[in-house]
Parts: C-alpha cells; structure tokens; sequence
C-alpha cells in the first residue's frame, strides 16, 4: 500500500513539474518575440534621421553635422535618410536605409 501511494505521490509531483516547466518555457517563446509597435519602430522621419545619426557618428564623426539638414524619404518600408550639400558645393553625401518595422540597418554609404 505504502509503495502504491509512494508511486501516485512521484507521478504528480512530476506531472506538476513537467507542466510548470512546460508553461515556463512557453512564456519564454511570448517574450523572445515581443512588442511590436503597429506603426513599426521607425514610425516617422525625426526617428529614423535620429537613427541615421546615431550610425553615422562614430563612422564619420562630428564631421556628419557638416551635412545638415538631413532629410529622410519613406519609400516601400525603407527609411532613405540623407545629408545634404550647402549650395554651390560639389561632393557626395552620407546615405542610410533604415527598415521601418524594425530598424534594422540595410546600407550605410557616402558619396562622392
């Protein structure tokens, strides 16, 4: 009878075991894939040149605000932020892509 009651008790305690384990490792799946903002994390033109920025200084450093002001296009999801010239001035300019939904950084290059 002892043995019988020994085995029901280490049956439930696994179960109990296994099925908190199981809900722990399902809240873990829910949090890797987290938040995601509807309008995505680069939702307009100030963040994605704020991006831009943050990118560009430690490539080409201060010398980046030279190339004020910047613009930024959205064009098919793609933030295009860019520098610009003074007038009369021949050269090329600092150009980021920048993913809307994620930021994530597709090109960074420098014109000629």
């Amino acid at each position: 009878m002892k043995t019988k009651l020994l085995i029901v008790i280490c049956i439930l305690a696994t179960t109990v075991i296994f099925g908190a384990s199981i809900k722990k490792r399902n809240y873990y799946l829910k949090a890797q894939s987290g938040y995601i903002p509807k309008d995505g994390f680069v939702p307009d033109k100030i963040t994605a040149i704020r991006i831009a920025i943050a990118v560009w200084l430690p490539i080409y450093g201060d010398a980046i605000y030279k190339e004020k002001p910047f613009d930024a296009v959205l064009k098919n999801g793609i933030w295009i932020v860019e520098g610009s010239l003074p007038k009369g001035f021949l050269g090329g300019v600092a150009v980021i892509k920048i993913q809307k939904k994620d930021g994530k950084v597709l090109s960074v290059f420098h014109g000629k």
